[in-house]
């Protein structure tokens, strides 16, 4: 029996004033080979932007019926409130867009629809499209198909966007698989890898690459997102104000060199009993601005002094373990690799995202980034185990590195991160704005939570102590994956060190980061690598 025919429904929707004249744009293509089946447009006078993307949807799905009836439909838009409410994760508040959703639901049914968040510099036909309509509204006439240059325009932004494509629309495996195969395979020199699901954007930053030589860290870079309607949460927020024209936002996070050189070492090399000091000081001393905040664990943040203590190793609070350089060798430790997941849509924001929010996917980026970390790993070929935190970003990071090393994955609920209450999904500047008294408290001391019942730093040490705790049991002289977190993963680092919860404000920890901590048996610690983000350039 032959399998039904794949589309991907590309669709998109503006309003030159929200509410202003608006158009929507939507274009089928074959899943298989990308090609244009059909293109679809219309000016529908003065409206919102998120109705106008709701009736572009439609109008894409209800084409992608007519040409293929029992079709399984893949669709790509660049309005988050429009996937998100439409795969079910968001409330529909707004009355206008309640009936355009029930419609979009009705087209097919809902197993055959899948929905995929994708940032706007790769929803050029459709935004194209949606473009056009609106400039023929203007001239007082309506879109026609003889008229249109969408789809030249998109096969000339994809032509120019870096890198070139990996394989048609929606062949994610294809893509993946082209993807491992240049990371992997390189022993020397270098190569250009691609991205596991459609092409990149040019200038956003997420170029694949591939290592250099057995051990090294194979290539490529960070990526991008665009939320402007990440925290809709009332009429007013739900209809954004951003055209379909507006620019598209994008934060890149670069790596130092000396990170590029960094390495983790495996058991057997992992003999030091405690770290040197230039081990003891890879943190970052640069002030940091109040706009540029890494939210989701407190990573950067305004000067703020946090007092408290560093919570010892069970050994250390025995008495057990003395510091320095004469303390025993007791073998082989346990050595936990501390891999921070790849980027969701919120990460380049810098938005607040922790346990207690909606719990978002990986984004494109954050799939490549998990690709090449996994050949990062399989490359190095010294993980023995993998855990992971039990949030689905982590969950699907650790599910690419173990496909790729043939390894199970354990969940652990304390390797979950921070609940920051009701600042999830915002950014710094917004708490700032909202809740200024709970941030400074915040910003002041360990134990002060975030509004509205979130967890303090002092609550997270103490979880994530716990958790050290019975992994370094389990898991004595072997080198074991750990996929979690920014705030776990610092907590991790800082209490090994021995430093103070401000220390949390002064690292510096990337999406799809590395860094390594290896656990003694006489209590003693050593902090091995810190925030190795060279096997994403």
């Amino acid at each position: 029996m032959t399998s039904a025919r794949e589309l991907v429904v590309e669709a998109d929707g503006g309003s030159r004033g929200n509410p202003g004249p608006a158009g929507y744009g939507a274009v089928v293509l074959d899943a298989a080979t990308g090609e244009t089946l059909a293109e679809a447009a219309e000016y529908i006078g003065v409206a919102t932007n998120n109705v106008a993307e709701y009736k572009g949807l439609v109008a894409g799905l209800k084409v992608a019926r007519e040409l293929f009836p029992d079709a399984t439909v893949h669709v790509r838009m660049d309005s988050k409130l429009v996937v998100e409410q439409m795969s079910g994760r968001w409330k529909i508040k707004h009355p206008d867009m309640k009936p355009l959703a029930a419609e979009a639901g009705r087209v097919f049914p809902a197993g055959r629809v899948r929905y995929e968040w994708i940032p706007r510099e790769r929803n050029k036909h459709a935004d194209r499209l949606a473009n056009e309509a609106m400039d023929a509204g203007r001239l007082g006439r309506q879109w026609e198909p003889s008229g249109s240059t969408a789809s030249l325009d998109a096969s000339a932004a994809r032509n120019a966007a870096t890198p070139p494509p990996s394989g048609p629309p929606g062949d994610a495996r294809a893509g993946a698989a082209r993807a491992r195969a240049a990371l992997s395979t390189t022993a020397a020199g270098a190569g250009a890898g691609t991205g596991a699901r459609t092409s990149t954007p040019a200038g956003t930053g997420t170029p694949a690459g591939t290592g250099t030589g057995a051990g090294a860290w194979p290539v490529t870079d960070d990526g991008l997102f665009a939320a402007e309607e990440a925290t809709a949460t009332s009429a007013a927020t739900e209809e954004t104000t951003a055209t379909s024209s507006a620019p598209e936002r994008v934060t890149e996070t670069s790596a130092t060199a000396e990170e590029a050189t960094s390495t983790f070492p495996t058991a057997e090399e992992a003999t030091s009993t405690s770290p040197t000091a230039e081990e003891a000081t890879a943190t970052s001393s640069t002030p940091v601005a109040s706009g540029d905040f890494e939210a989701e664990a407190g990573a950067l943040a305004p000067t703020g002094h946090v007092p408290a203590t560093a919570s010892p190793t069970p050994a250390q609070a025995q008495g057990a373990s003395p510091q320095g350089w004469a303390a025993p060798d007791m073998g082989a430790p346990a050595t936990f690799v501390l891999l921070r997941h790849g980027e969701t849509a919120l990460t380049p924001e810098k938005r607040f995202s922790g346990s207690g929010g909606t719990d978002p996917e990986l984004s494109a980026a954050g799939l490549r980034q998990a690709e090449a970390v996994a050949a990062a790993l399989a490359a190095r070929g010294t993980i023995q185990e993998i855990v992971s935190s039990p949030l689905t970003r982590c969950r699907q990071t650790a599910a690419a590195v173990a496909a790729r090393l043939g390894l199970g994955v354990r969940i652990e609920q304390g390797l979950r991160e921070t609940d920051f209450g009701a600042w999830e999904g915002l950014t710094f500047g917004e708490v700032r704005e909202r809740y200024p008294e709970d941030l400074d408290a915040w910003l002041a001391s360990p134990k002060a939570a975030p509004t509205g019942g979130g967890e303090s730093f002092a609550t997270v040490a103490r979880r994530v102590a716990a958790a050290r705790d019975r992994l370094t049991a389990a898991h004595a002289g072997r080198t074991v994956l750990l996929v979690t977190h920014v705030t776990p993963i610092k907590t991790l680092v800082r209490l090994a060190l021995g430093a103070p919860p401000e220390s949390l404000f002064r690292m510096e920890l990337s999406a799809a980061s590395i860094s390594a901590v290896a656990y003694y048996a006489d209590g003693n610690a050593s902090v091995r690598l810190l925030n190795d983000t060279s096997h994403l350039r």
